[in-house]
């Protein structure tokens, strides 16, 4: 594991500036919607945020401790339910949950917020909600949430999302947009060096660190995730895959392989890792377009062998050089 030298580096300064307004003169919105790609901070702000928030209404030393632990009586949080699966089962990894992108946020989880929203407040002026991957609701769920979010209330609304193509325009409509930009690969690189511990880390030697770091997509959590993933990768896939593959009987041996050996989550992050180096190499887009179709299908959970197989093979026939 990599271990973290400092606390909030996925802090967003501009955001932080913005929240602390909000607080300092209680000019606060009936919804929030926190925007940006995955692991750039919004859910770890966002718990900050309502910390702060019911630290005005509440001295409380075990505040913070009680919305850490989710145990406070006036905040509420929903997650897509294979997540919550997922928990239950006590996953080490929640990642490994979600191979076949089945998870949902359903009706009667919001139809919670109600029930949530309708008894008085404990030890807070208001009573907050928070919806993990808000893009995630259904539907039925939308027009519920919809609903309640147009009824007068003592509760405060924030969603998390990186595709806000996938809310309701209603919805956005009817909150405040807080937009998390992504990192460029420079802050990126300055986070790794100064808030991270790498002294006991590994990176395999094969890869560019700048490949890494690329891959990542401006997110420094997601730069944590690749590293440790890729550093789970035996040689034998490494050393296979640092440029197109030509050899028709090498790809249905390396297809077999990555199916059998890694999980979907893992074969997706291979994807993406792939994309990036090579790109670099042969600045091909129909490449490029053939991995994000691989990439769907393996989101999908069809048949992750045959899809290997096949986008591996057509890239070799349309001769993509190195």
């Amino acid at each position: 594991m990599i271990e973290v030298k400092k606390n909030n580096f996925l802090f967003n300064e501009e955001v932080n500036t913005f929240l602390s307004k909000i607080i300092k003169n209680k000019s606060f919105a009936n919804g929030y919607i926190f925007y940006g790609a995955e692991g750039v901070g919004k859910k770890q702000t966002a718990l900050q945020f309502i910390k702060d928030i019911f630290k005005q209404s509440s001295q409380s030393e075990n505040v913070e401790e009680k919305i850490t632990k989710n145990n406070h009586p006036d905040f509420l949080i929903i997650e897509p339910e294979s997540l919550l699966a997922a928990k239950n089962s006590r996953s080490s990894d929640l990642e490994k949950t979600i191979k076949s992108g089945s998870e949902i946020i359903k009706i009667a989880q919001i139809r919670n917020i109600k029930t949530f929203l309708g008894q008085k407040s404990i030890n807070s002026e208001k009573k907050i909600v928070l919806i993990i991957d808000a893009h995630l609701l259904n539907e039925a769920a939308s027009n519920c949430l919809l609903k309640t979010l147009e009824e007068p209330s003592n509760g405060i609304f924030i969603l998390l999302t990186s595709k806000l193509n996938l809310l309701l325009d209603t919805i956005i409509s009817r909150c405040q947009i807080v937009r998390f930009r992504s990192f460029s690969s420079k802050q990126i690189e300055s986070i790794f060096n100064d808030y991270l511990d790498t002294s006991k880390l590994k990176i395999n030697t094969k890869l560019k660190f700048e490949d890494l770091i690329n891959s990542a997509n401006g997110s420094p959590n997601q730069l944590l995730k690749n590293i440790e993933i890729w550093n789970d990768f035996s040689d034998e896939i490494i050393s296979k895959l640092n440029s197109p593959i030509k050899n028709s009987l090498e790809i249905l041996e390396i297809s077999k392989l990555i199916s059998e050996k890694l999980e979907i989550y893992q074969q997706i992050f291979l994807v993406n890792l792939i994309q990036t180096i090579w790109w670099r190499k042969t600045k091909n887009i129909i490449l490029v377009k053939r991995l994000e179709n691989l990439k769907y299908l393996l989101k999908k959970n069809i048949q992750p062998k045959l899809a290997w197989e096949t986008t591996f093979l057509k890239i070799s026939i349309e001769n993509i050089r190195d």
